[in-house]
């Protein structure tokens, strides 16, 4: 299944997207079609099977009522995911990429956080903040967690997995690079780009071998593969898992591939501008745009 968050009047709602359309899933438990439902994406990913199950009894049920169903292009997207309690990040995961930056090929995961701030969804603008001149685009693979893990085996790993969705892990290299500590250059407001769908784990059967991408203004920049990943999805989650509980909803970022803009000579940078277009595209997952334009201050 594929999950969407609808925002109406500063209110986040879940959403199902199917063939048909989306179905608002808010809308339809408020008007007596489910009353136990799930309401929220949050809600959803805790309730487990039933909370699927029950979904998907919904959609069969409202397949013949056309008042409960949204024009995906009218959609205004929130987050997939809206307030995950952890939002972790794996630098330097692709080969190519550690390649292109001069990077020795790392022993174990480089971690770090991001922070809920950075959470916006698809179609939404993008603020450069005007302490930075150096803004990056990231096309990444993003894992999001679907029931409490810790000391997983690399065998089981992608079993806790609820679902899969795209981001773009938006990175201020000027400020990145300042000190030996990344989190300056990644915490920054409307940083993470996450959705617009949330895939279903099932629907997913190798998400190492998903073909990626980033265009800026049609033009692309990245094209790669998740297959070329230093550390895989489960290698992540198990590694993860041994040194803290993940929590339902948490969102792991596993790294971007070559083509980002750091990774040019110094002469032949030219780093995203007000006014840039940058879509992140994932196969499967689908594909998340979002318009660069000047911090208002």
């Amino acid at each position: 299944m594929k999950f969407v968050t609808i925002q109406t009047n500063n209110e986040n709602h879940l959403g199902v997207k199917t063939d048909r359309g989306i179905l608002n899933v808010t809308a339809a438990a408020r008007s007596g079609k489910g009353s136990s439902l799930p309401v929220t994406v949050h809600e959803l990913i805790e309730g487990g099977a039933a909370a699927r199950q029950a979904i998907e009894s919904l959609v069969r049920e409202a397949e013949s009522d056309s008042a409960a169903w949204l024009n995906a292009d009218s959609v205004v997207y929130g987050p997939c995911v809206t307030r995950p309690e952890k939002l972790i990040c794996v630098g330097l995961n692709y080969r190519k990429h550690a390649e292109e930056t001069n990077a020795k090929i790392p022993e174990y995961p480089i971690l770090f956080n991001k922070f809920n701030n950075t959470l916006t969804g698809h179609g939404h603008d993008v603020e450069l903040p005007i302490t930075s001149k150096e803004v990056d685009y990231e096309a990444e693979l993003a894992i999001v967690i679907g029931r409490p893990t810790k000391h997983v085996s690399e065998e089981e790993a992608l079993d806790y997995v609820f679902g899969y969705c795209v981001v773009n892990d938006l990175s201020a290299r000027d400020l990145q690079l300042r000190t030996n500590q990344w989190m300056l250059g990644k915490v920054c407001d409307g940083f993470s780009p996450l959705g617009p769908e949330l895939v279903t784990a099932d629907e997913i059967s190798d998400p190492n071998n998903l073909r990626i991408s980033c265009h800026v203004n049609g033009e692309q920049r990245q094209n790669s593969n998740t297959s070329d990943m230093i550390f895989n999805c489960k290698q992540i989650i198990s590694y993860l898992s041994r040194h803290l509980t993940l929590k339902p909803g948490d969102v792991i970022l596993t790294g971007t591939p070559e083509g980002v803009v750091l990774g040019y000579p110094p002469e032949k940078r030219v780093y995203l501008q007000p006014g840039d277009v940058v879509t992140v595209s994932i196969e499967k997952l689908g594909s998340i745009t979002n318009k660069m334009v000047a911090e208002k201050v």
